[in-house]
């Protein structure tokens, strides 16, 4: 198996923002690509090459092996952090995690603490495919960070009628749309997230998606975020492979 470049750079980065007063390694500033700023936006653009990295016969194995040093922020399950600093990973839909992977890595979404570990200097290429496998293999954890539940039919109704068509009954996205699986995300980050795509904040925020929510007020933007909070999608609860 192949050892990524991985082992070599991240003991470098383990020490930025843990030392002062000595010298730190230089992390490359994350590069900016057109996002929905631009009037020639296309959400999914790079649809092709990522079908084609799909295509890519899979190494789990290899896939855990690069998760390795991701667990720092995802956790050793994919679960991320329950008060939504991070996102939950596991279940997650292969084309999903290979599509945020590219835009972060070339700068048309902005996450300056993804970037390093994103960066094509530390992460190969060719593992994308295996890595987005292998967590896409992993188990949906049960315990994610839930909202307060102090508005649920709201947010249900809002679910309905405005998220149902994309992302499912029960929060399962939609694979071949890139349309990521939200059962077991945590609250907050869901909240975080929805906010920033309805005020043009992510940059790489589907279009249809800014329609829909630009005219959410914050209680609605909580509302639905605790009730997709509370999805359960029973088929991405078994062990992985």
């Amino acid at each position: 198996m192949r050892i990524p470049h991985l082992v070599l750079v991240l003991p470098l980065l383990a020490v930025v923002g843990a030392t002062q007063g000595s010298e730190r390694p230089e992390i490359q500033e994350q590069p900016r690509l057109p996002g929905i700023e631009a009037e020639d936006y296309a959400w999914d653009h790079q649809a092709d090459e990522i079908r084609a990295l799909l295509e890519q016969e899979v190494d789990y194995e290899q896939g855990r092996y690069a998760y390795v040093y991701c667990q720092g922020c995802h956790r050793q399950d994919g679960s991320g952090r329950p008060d939504g600093t991070y996102p939950q990973l596991a279940g997650q839909h292969a084309s999903v995690l290979i599509k945020q992977m590219l835009d972060i890595r070339r700068g048309s979404r902005e996450n300056p603490t993804m970037y390093p570990f994103a960066d094509e200097h530390i992460l190969y290429y060719d593992d994308l495919p295996h890595i987005a496998a292998y967590l896409e293999s992993l188990p949906i954890p049960p315990d994610n960070g839930r909202g307060p539940g102090e508005d649920l039919a709201r947010g249900e109704r809002l679910y309905q009628q405005d998220c149902k068509r994309c992302h499912g009954a029960n929060g399962e996205g939609d694979a071949e749309r890139f349309k990521p699986v939200l059962a077991g995300q945590h609250y907050g980050y869901l909240v975080r997230q929805t906010v920033e795509i309805r005020d043009l904040e992510r940059r790489n925020a589907n279009p249809d998606m800014v329609k829909v929510l630009r005219g959410y007020t914050d209680g609605e933007v909580r509302a639905v975020s605790d009730y997709i909070s509370r999805l359960v999608m029973p088929e991405r609860t078994g062990s992985h492979r």
